[in-house]
């Protein structure tokens, strides 16, 4: 019989097993949790906790310990062997509920149901328990099976506790009201508790998809990003791991939680959101001419024209009686050298790492060189100011104004994320992926913050950025480069000031290139 010190003893345990189910995140160890107190509050040798599943037609394993068989499977023990534990399923084929197995009776019903010899229970089938018990040399007798509902009264799981023992001589026995008074009591906690988890689990899942979207929107806005805002938070994620692994160097105290793992992801994920106010034909700027379309095909009708000016003036002189043979020599010299200008202009249309200096003296060379007549019939310059400008372009293939357009997009990525009401454990979001485009020098942008003066994670983005981009095949102007030129590229970035030194390191020593490499670089890539 329970005593009243008894009683309070354990009245005093559950509110203190309430508070621990509550700070728990984790939910098969939060599962694990509800029957391993379940069973200490009502001396229980077995327990076995079932989840509704989510389409509410079946009863799914979840927990199954047995204190006297060394049993201890789901949570951090065993994994549940799901081939040999079949969902329990709550209706029968004609659709009425399935009330011959006590769990399931009790999920349907809502109704706590004791036994006290399952052996000799009425209306319920306990096959399967005798066949386990004669498999396994046990005897299961008492049974306390209760559901568990959550604040709105829906039955989310069940809670069943195998074979009460007495405390004092250690004899099996039944369940009290006292016992299933507090196991009701816990169960109603932890369906609280459980159902809290699942909707703060269900809002990260709806939030993290809801990211994903807007990736997704930004990646299809243009063939030539397609992939980056994915393929940039699986990099991050690779170095973090491995500067978390560090034991020794300046990132020997530097480690992650689950919640810091968890944030930084975010970040990653919406490390290029402002890129949703940058136009397309900016993005899609694949030549340096290119606007709604290639202007170089202008320049080709220009070339055009000007052959066609020669071949007049070419039938004019023999015609004004000049030797046929000089007239056609000079047409063809001219033509011969238009091909060969028309070639230099197209070369230096596509963007480059680093254009050189003498086609860029060529570029000039042709524009002062020629003039044509335009529809209007006035002479004018062969290029325009603004094609001049746009061909002189040293690297890749924007201008200074729609490099500056690009540039906005991290600015609109701060100003869009500092908008939101950020909770405590995702507070550094906006500075993780607003600090991807700073460089270690002060000379990045948009804030030109210092190496002392950015978080370790935003550094972190900072390489997986580059390093996506260096080794994208889908950029407008480039291929993806090989595996050695882009390491090459950053061991450099690294001993300019560009990128976080201690970082690079551990990106090269650890080989988080070349985990990379593995799942995202085509073979020819990977040449080191």
């Amino acid at each position: 019989m329970d005593t009243a010190d008894d009683l309070i003893s354990r009245f005093e345990r559950l509110n203190d097993i309430g508070t621990s189910l509550s700070a728990e995140h984790d939910l098969p160890v939060l599962f694990e949790k509800i029957v391993v107190a379940a069973m200490q509050l009502a001396n229980a040798d077995a327990g076995t906790l079932y989840r509704i599943s989510d389409d509410r037609r079946r009863l799914q394993f979840e927990i199954i310990r047995t204190d006297s068989l060394a049993v201890a499977l789901g949570g951090t023990g065993a994994p549940l062997p799901h081939d040999r534990l079949p969902d329990l399923p709550l209706y029968l084929a004609d659709g009425s509920a399935n009330h011959a197995m006590v769990a399931v009776h009790a999920a349907v019903t809502g109704q706590t149901v004791n036994i006290a010899d399952a052996y000799h229970a009425a209306g319920f089938d306990f096959s399967g328990t005798r066949q386990f018990d004669a498999r396994n040399g046990y005897r299961s007798q008492s049974f306390l099976t209760v559901p568990m509902k959550d604040h709105q009264g829906e039955v989310i799981g069940v809670l069943q506790l195998i074979n009460a023992i007495d405390p004092a001589t250690g004899q099996l026995g039944v369940f009290s009201p006292a016992d299933q008074h507090l196991a009701e009591s816990l169960a109603s906690q932890a369906a609280v508790a459980l159902s809290n988890r699942l909707l703060i689990a269900q809002l990260e899942g709806l939030f993290e998809a809801f990211i994903k979207l807007i990736n997704l929107a930004i990646d299809d806005k243009s063939p030539y990003t397609a992939g980056h805002c994915q393929r940039v938070p699986e990099l991050t994620m690779m170095l973090a791991e491995a500067a978390d692994a560090a034991r020794e160097g300046p990132l020997a105290d530097f480690r992650l939680t689950d919640r810091d793992r968890h944030e930084l992801r975010i970040a990653a994920l919406l490390h290029d959101c402002g890129k949703v106010t940058t136009p397309v034909h900016v993005v899609d700027k694949a030549t340096k001419l290119q606007t709604i379309h290639d202007r170089i095909e202008l320049i080709d009708t220009r070339f055009e024209v000007l052959r066609r000016d020669a071949e007049v003036r070419r039938w004019q002189r023999i015609a004004a009686g000049e030797e046929a043979a000089t007239a056609e020599a000079d047409y063809f010299r001219f033509c011969q050298k238009i091909a060969v200008d028309r070639s230099i202009l197209r070369q230096a249309n596509l963007g480059s790492e680093k254009m050189s200096e003498q086609l860029l003296a060529e570029v000039r060379r042709i524009a002062t060189e020629y003039r044509w007549r335009n529809p209007d019939g006035d002479e004018v310059p062969f290029l325009t100011d603004d094609e001049l400008a746009n061909l002189s372009i040293r690297s890749g293939t924007l201008n200074g104004d729609e490099r500056e357009i690009i540039n906005h997009h991290i600015v609109a990525t701060i100003r869009m994320l500092e908008q939101l009401p950020w909770p405590k454990h995702l507070s550094n979001v906006p500075e993780y992926a607003g600090g991807h485009h700073e460089r270690m020098d002060g000379k990045g942008y948009p804030r030109g913050l210092k190496r002392d003066e950015m978080s370790w994670q935003a550094r972190i983005m900072g390489i997986a950025d580059i390093f996506e981009a260096l080794t994208a095949e889908d950029r407008p102007y480039k291929g993806g480069m090989k595996l050695s030129q882009a390491l090459a590229i950053l061991d450099k970035f690294s001993r300019n000031g560009h990128i976080d030194p201690d970082l690079h390191r551990i990106f090269v020593d650890s080989a988080v290139y070349r985990r990379y490499a593995e799942v995202y670089l085509k073979g020819g890539q990977v040449d080191c």
